[in-house]
């Protein structure tokens, strides 16, 4: 990672001194936008290989901030974000999870903030709803009191101890012994906003190419013949079509393939990438009342999940979930979608043996869940025990695809 974000400074670095416009060439018809600079449609300063948030993201910092570099974004389906990106649970946030001084507590805080102040400038509806973080039981309360100083020391903003009385004023159907009130977490629509992303990227100049499933990316041997920009571009990437597309500088930001782009780029391919469903539950409309914002569990440290949990969503909804099982597919977003070569690489190249002898009382108890309603309600009444199985209704289509890296679930 280090080498290739200073592989990356010092393209950005030449951008300063003034890189070339672009090249005139015929209009591809896999390009979804050009700028309005005068961009090559094959030739690109810097790929961004990956059309989900991420690679929006960082395409949206990179020509904002440099915007004499002709940039590129490769997505391999017909619309961006519909991945990962479109497969979660909204929620903005707040940092407690995380270690301290990690770059990750950073990033998650300051995130937050960012992506408020956004939102709120672009218009895109979000709700501060906030979270309870809920011990049920008296030993969890040492772990809630814990989590509550690693937020502190993350500085979370607005974080307090409540005790039972302060729990049903926030939610009144909510049963706990104490919780943490975390005011400034909040749930919006990610696609949403990885497409006002695009759009803002697209107005500075840049370049999207959907339908562009990248199969191969490899250093050029000789210039191509007639070619009035000779070795400047030595880096071809090829779709699954035979279509190229040359560039300078690629950036990967392929989601749940992230471990085999990178391979293809000449990086190291490790860690591998185990993909888990989560399966969420919907309440009925009738029972929405039940829950205002945010509801969690305290997580237990010795399992890489948060737990299941209570989820608002922007179009009123009310999601309960998710377990975490295996996945047969990495974009597998229903029980029964299958992929054999995603199988025997999880098998045999990634860390899931040990994963699962880790957690296997664990994992056991979330397939039961994911087979039982009753064994997952039974769960959800720890927390409002009015809910009950007839008050559920499953998903057939929101479910949430996670990576788990050498044993480590990303959240």
């Amino acid at each position: 990672m280090v080498p290739a974000l200073r592989y990356l400074g010092r393209v950005c670095g030449r951008a300063r001194g003034g890189f070339p416009g672009g090249f005139s060439a015929a209009c591809e018809p896999w390009l979804l936008c050009q700028g309005g600079r005068r961009a090559s449609t094959s030739s690109f300063d810097v790929v961004i290989v990956g059309g989900g948030i991420v690679g929006l993201a960082s395409a949206r910092a990179l020509i904002l901030r440099h915007p004499a570099l002709s940039i590129g974004v490769l997505e391999k389906e017909k619309d961006l974000a519909v991945h990962q990106t479109g497969h979660n649970s909204g929620v903005i946030h707040s940092g407690i999870y995380y270690k301290p001084e990690s770059l990750k507590a950073k990033l998650c805080v300051q995130g937050s903030a960012l992506i408020y102040e956004y939102c709120t400038q672009k218009g895109i509806s979000y709700k501060q709803c906030g979270k309870l973080i809920v011990a049920v039981e008296q030993e969890e309360i040492p772990r809630l009191q814990a989590l509550y100083e690693r937020g502190l020391q993350n500085g979370v903003q607005g974080l307090r101890l409540i005790q039972q009385e302060d729990i049903k004023k926030k939610e009144p159907y909510c049963r706990g012994l104490m919780a943490i009130d975390c005011p400034y977490t909040g749930i919006v629509n990610y696609r949403q906003v990885a497409l006002s992303f695009a759009q803002d990227f697209q107005e500075a100049g840049g370049s999207v190419l959907t339908n562009f499933e990248v199969e191969d990316i490899e250093m050029a041997k000789e210039s191509p013949s007639r070619s009035e920009d000779g070795m400047k571009y030595p880096i071809i990437i090829r779709n699954t079509k035979g279509e190229e597309v040359r560039c300078q500088y690629v950036v990967t930001c392929a989601g749940l393939y992230s471990d085999r782009i990178s391979e293809l780029s000449g990086c190291n391919p490790n860690p591998r990438i185990v993909p888990f469903r989560g399966d969420y539950l919907i309440l009925k409309p009738e029972k929405r009342y039940l829950v205002k914002g945010n509801i969690y569990p305290v997580p237990d440290s010795r399992f890489p999940f948060l737990g299941v949990h209570f989820t608002p969503r922007m179009d009123g909804s009310i999601w309960l979930g998710p377990n975490a099982v295996l996945a047969f597919k990495r974009e597998g977003y229903r029980p029964f979608d299958f992929s054999a070569r995603d199988i025997m690489d999880t098998i045999i190249k990634s860390g899931l043996i040990k994963l699962v002898f880790q957690n296997f009382s664990y994992g056991v108890n979330e397939m039961y869940k994911a087979c039982f309603l009753s064994a997952t309600v039974k769960h959800l009444q720890k927390f409002i025990p009015e809910i009950t199985v007839t008050d559920i209704l499953r998903s057939k289509e929101n479910v949430l695809n996670k990576p788990s890296w050498r044993g480590k679930v990303l959240f």
